[in-house]
């Protein structure tokens, strides 16, 4: 059985915070978030506002909660990118985003 290499990997196209991202197939929100943006940190603090990132990353910590589609406080660790769609970070209690 032969592996494909990681350049010959299908791609999916997901929006995070307004910016396209193109990222390998099969891979979580968190992990696209952290390997293919700019910004890589994945909520703020609800109260210092300073930015998190995923400590687990197998749904344990609680540090990646994300809006995906729609849906605020979702596991991005835990949750595999699909084909359009669009990811927010939190910014926290009270913050506007």
């Amino acid at each position: 059985m032969s592996r494909s290499k990681p350049e010959e990997s299908k791609k999916v196209t997901i929006e995070v915070d307004g910016e396209t991202v193109c990222v390998p197939e099969g891979i979580t929100v968190a992990a696209a978030v952290l390997g293919h943006t700019h910004d890589r940190h994945t909520c703020r603090n609800s109260v210092s506002k300073e930015p998190r990132s995923p400590y687990c990353m197998m749904g344990v910590c609680f540090e990646c909660m994300m809006e995906i589609d729609g849906r605020p406080n979702q596991q991005s660790c835990v949750v595999t990118v699909k084909e359009g769609m669009v990811v927010r970070r939190e910014n926290g209690a009270g913050e506007e985003k």
